[in-house]
């Protein structure tokens, strides 16, 4: 990812990712995402439609956004992909945690009440 490229994601709250559905469709949808190093990484629910379209197509534009997903700058060409290893997915939490405070923490305890399970989704621009 391009320096250039990584300073439109900095100081923003939401990320507007776009998956394909296999009809070639464009799914665009506002997210938390943090950013470690040269990617960009979303967790989300496990059987949401983002992961099992990421996992069909590893294909995605992403873009800073409002929380409704009105565009702050332009699409992004990116590559996404599931995330398998434990401790990267240790460290999104934690950062996750540190960017959005009590309220990731709200709707993690939500998410335990509802027994779910999450995906963290990597996000590379450089590709």
């Amino acid at each position: 990812m391009s320096n250039a490229t990584l300073t439109a994601f900095d100081h923003q709250k939401y990320l507007n990712l776009e998956t394909y559905r296999r009809n070639g469709q464009a799914m665009p949808t506002p997210v938390w995402f943090v950013q470690d190093g040269d990617k960009l990484y979303v967790r989300t629910v496990k059987d949401s439609g983002k992961v099992k379209r990421v996992r069909n197509n590893p294909r995605v534009r992403v873009a800073p956004c409002e929380v409704r997903g009105e565009l702050k700058g332009p699409w992004v060409e990116a590559r996404a992909a599931l995330v398998e290893d434990p401790a990267i997915t240790r460290r999104v939490v934690e950062l996750l945690n540190r960017k959005y405070g009590l309220m990731k923490r709200a709707f993690d305890l939500m998410g335990l009440f509802n027994r779910r399970d999450y995906a963290v989704i990597q996000i590379d621009v450089t590709q």
